[in-house]
């Protein structure tokens, strides 16, 4: 167990360095010059120079890169091009907005996708299934840009429920979460369902059936609990998706997390904030999908034999 965890995290160490070196680059090759975006088209050549030195922008892209691989191991992520700030600082007070949203977005997936999955697993090739289906269909092909607008209009404008945006209270989070949370809630829906009609059909169900166990028991404790190890990995790699899909989703809502800071960063060409932003957001993803990863090996033996035997 202890090598396959070692496997694991070396695995993802050298993941968030692919990472790490690749965001720089594209970052770097964006077109646009933050030094004109701070100092406008009215400024002098001279100044322009002095700014660009002053930010280091002058340096070659190894000797920035150097110089953003030794902040990182030391912790600092250095200061925001436009507003001088520490960037660690324009971070701290963006991401609890963001780790909120994840959740609120996490459990309206479970609340919604757990019942329908185990609805239309039960009543296989009925109307209930058709129904259960077909909502995830939907949930999966609305991309959250367009979602996002449309609960607004439904909800905000015409009804005047929820607020049209920002983060003022738990109302102005249920928009938001339900944009990111049905999308999720549809694709667990699928798995949960074809994972509990594999379960369904073992032996030990038969076996628990003809001990006259009633449905609710078979289903809850013998049968889900087999299916959820799919769902498990599936959960984690959505996990990330969520955190890439807020990027979008921040910026309907006007919510104040780590997707506004971001598109706010590129549009000024603040280029360490964009790179911490995405580097965090990166490593947040690798880090969740190696945790998923030993989860699963934890509750699989055979994924360790297997390793074990590799």
């Amino acid at each position: 167990m202890l090598n396959y965890i070692l496997s694991r995290l070396f695995s993802a160490v050298i993941v968030i360095f692919g990472v790490v070196f690749i965001v720089f680059m594209l970052i770097h090759m964006v077109p646009g010059d933050p030094v004109e975006v701070m100092l406008g088209e009215s400024a002098t050549a001279a100044d322009r120079e002095l700014l660009r030195h002053s930010l280091g922008l002058d340096q070659s892209i190894a000797q920035q890169f150097y110089q953003f691989l030794h902040g990182l191991f030391h912790f600092d992520l250095g200061q925001s091009l436009h507003s001088k700030k520490p960037i660690i600082e324009l971070i701290s007070a963006r991401i609890g907005p963001t780790v909120e949203l994840t959740l609120a977005s996490l459990v309206v997936a479970f609340i919604i996708a757990f019942p329908l999955g185990i609805i239309a697993a039960l009543k296989k090739d009925h109307l209930a299934d058709s129904a259960a289906m077909t909502f995830s269909l939907i949930g999966i092909a609305i991309p959250n840009f367009l979602m996002g607008p449309l609960l607004i209009l439904l909800f905000s404008v015409t009804l005047a429920w929820f607020p049209v945006s920002g983060r003022s209270g738990f109302d102005s989070l249920i928009l938001p979460a339900l944009t990111l949370g049905t999308a999720l809630a549809a694709i667990l829906s699928r798995m949960i369902r074809a994972s509990l009609l594999e379960v369904l059909n073992e032996d030990y169900i038969r076996t628990a059936k003809a001990k006259g166990l009633s449905r609710f028991r078979i289903v809850i404790v013998h049968a889900l609990r087999n299916a959820l190890l799919p769902v498990i990995t599936l959960i984690g790699l959505q996990i990330g998706a969520l955190l890439a899909g807020a990027v979008i989703t921040e910026m309907v809502f006007s919510w104040p997390g780590l997707g506004q800071l971001t598109i706010e960063s590129i549009q000024k060409r603040d280029y360490p904030v964009v790179q911490a932003c995405i580097l965090l957001i990166s490593t947040t993803y690798v880090l969740i999908n190696t945790l998923t990863d030993i989860a699963y090996a934890v509750l699989d033996p055979r994924i360790r034999l297997s390793t074990k035997q590799g």
